[in-house]
């Protein structure tokens, strides 16, 4: 089973691409959280597992923590992250 490993700094408006923002400025958020991002790839249908004592390695210096997403085999990760962006962007509004 693959386990894919999403970041709150991939969604994060405040990073730029090279500081490992991985969506477009449209789909980023002000200070993504684990628990939106979990909750966002539950609405897609796979198991989320979050850990909040993990720190991204561009930011060691903030325990931001990280979800960990089970189950997502018949997609990339690419594809799993906008769908998770587009989600989190969506339950905000």
């Amino acid at each position: 089973m693959v386990e894919n490993v999403i970041w709150p700094a991939y969604l994060d408006a405040d990073l730029s691409r090279s500081d490992g923002r991985r969506v477009s400025q449209e789909l980023a958020v002000e200070e993504p959280t684990v628990d939106e991002i979990a909750k966002a790839v539950q609405q897609i249908g796979y198991d989320a597992t979050i850990e909040r004592d993990k720190a991204y390695s561009r930011e060691h210096w903030a325990d931001r923590g990280r979800v960990v997403v089970r189950g997502a085999d018949d997609s990339t990760k690419n594809d799993l992250v906008q769908a998770v962006a587009a989600y989190v962007v969506a339950m905000r509004e």
